[in-house]
């Protein structure tokens, strides 16, 4: 019977529920089921679903009731839902989806396919955990091009930024130990991963917990010395956990790339406050200031909330022109989404949710503007580019230098004239000839 089974997975979301994905992918391939990319081709289909704010709650659900059309018209026979939305709204999946066969919290992701088989057999199963025991380890079934993967060093977070839900839904944080973040770093080398790109909701805090120090520095010096390894690109830093020792390690290491992701989400003190984040403009400025002195060429990536209860026009505007200043490499900016059971969600003075778009949009196109500026830098020079295939439309190949994450960052379109073409996972040199809206045009040399 098992072999027989089709079985789908839409994994929305962050890189770290993709790891959860991944995860359960390996246990239900060993489990000798047939994985088929398309949900529209799979008998038991899963949704891997994020929770995080409105706009992804909306997306789950969308994908959600097109499951349930499909099983309507009897393409899909069963429907399963884990990850962050079924977690953080048990009750509601249980009793407003009748249609759904499996609805999994987090700490029972274990169980996926002994799940599957109880649908295949027409029980319904809604099983909750204690969401500290979230398995984090075991094989996984990459679901990213060969060369990358995520590597997940942390799940939960202790920081409490009053407007997020993420503690409510995974839990507080809980660091994996070093010895096995290492020991799945070598698996990975040897299937093919070239780059590994660590992701936690806090990276910074990494170890904390296990360690009661910050040992983010010493985990990287220990992932350096694996063969195979020749990027290591860090995802969600904390400003005021972006330690001396940190910053040298950055420097002295030349895996680790000059790439570093640190959301701000504002510079104003008092909203800053609010949030439950500390740090104001000057210090923003000085760590700034600082990576920049000390690492020639990094890219900064962050994140702002624009709307946030409180804000007012001139608070806005000090953070339109803080950003302007910084001008920062990479840069996503969202108006604030008002999350069920956060303390923000009950301030006064909520923000007009018009006026909130308004403000994140004059952010993101200022900062296409300062884009173009960066981008226009690149044309003349020559960069180290992990080819990820060919797009024929355009007859050209395409991948990604340092300066560009996966999946987030946009992508370098070059020709090649070699004997030996490029093949996904090579590391060739590529000049910059021209720049196309987010992605950048240059040729093999």
């Amino acid at each position: 019977m098992g072999e027989k089974i089709k079985v789908g997975m839409v994994s929305l979301g962050c890189p770290k529920n993709q790891c959860d994905a991944e995860l359960m992918l390996a246990k239900i391939a060993d489990a000798g089921f047939k994985i088929v990319n398309e949900a529209g081709l799979a008998d038991v289909v899963i949704i891997n679903t994020c929770g995080f704010i409105q706009s992804a709650k909306e997306e789950a659900i969308e994908e959600i009731m097109e499951a349930i059309s499909r099983k309507n018209d009897g393409i899909n026979k069963k429907i399963i839902v884990t990850g962050c939305l079924a977690e953080r709204y048990q009750q509601q999946m249980d009793e407003e989806f009748p249609e759904i066969d499996g609805v999994l919290g987090i700490a029972k992701n274990d169980d996926i396919v002994k799940t599957i088989r109880a649908v295949m057999e027409n029980k319904r199963v809604i099983s909750f955990g204690d969401k500290l025991c979230h398995n984090m380890e075991g094989k996984r079934l990459l679901s990213t091009l060969p060369h990358y993967a995520y590597l997940r060093i942390a799940d939960g977070c202790s920081n409490c930024c009053s407007y997020c839900a993420i503690p409510m839904i995974r839990g507080k944080m809980r660091s994996r130990t070093m010895e096995n973040i290492v020991a799945e770093a070598k698996h990975l080398a040897k299937q093919g991963v070239k780059e590994l790109i660590l992701v936690a909701q806090d990276v910074t805090a990494y170890g904390i917990d296990l360690y009661k120090k910050y040992a983010l520095p010493q985990l990287l010096d220990q992932l350096c010395e694996i063969k195979g390894i020749k990027w290591i690109r860090l995802l969600y830093c904390y400003p005021d956990k972006v330690t001396d020792e940190l910053i040298e390690t950055i420097k002295k290491q030349d895996k680790v790339l000059n790439y570093i992701d640190l959301p701000i989400q504002h510079c104003d003190k008092e909203i800053l406050k609010a949030m439950n984040r500390p740090g104001d403009e000057n210090s923003l400025r000085e760590l700034f200031t600082r990576l920049r002195q000390e690492i020639p060429g990094i890219v900064l990536r962050t994140t702002l909330i624009t709307g946030f209860p409180g804000e007012t026009e001139e608070q806005f505007q000090a953070m339109a022109e803080f950003v302007d200043e910084i001008k920062f490499e990479r840069l996503g900016c969202f108006a604030y989404s008002a999350e069920d059971d956060t303390p923000a969600a009950e301030f006064p003075y909520q923000v007009d949710e018009a006026e909130r778009e308004r403000r994140a949009e004059i952010i993101t196109n200022e900062q296409e503007i300062r884009m173009a500026d960066y981008y226009a830098g690149f044309v003349g020079n020559a960069y180290e580019v992990v080819c990820e295939g060919f797009d024929r439309y355009s007859d050209m190949y395409f991948g990604r230098s340092m300066h560009f994450a996966p999946e987030i960052d946009g992508m370098i379109y070059f020709t090649s004239t070699k004997e030996t073409r490029p093949v996904i996972g090579d590391f060739v040199e590529v000049k910059i000839t021209d720049v196309l809206e987010n992605n950048l045009l240059g040729e093999q040399v």
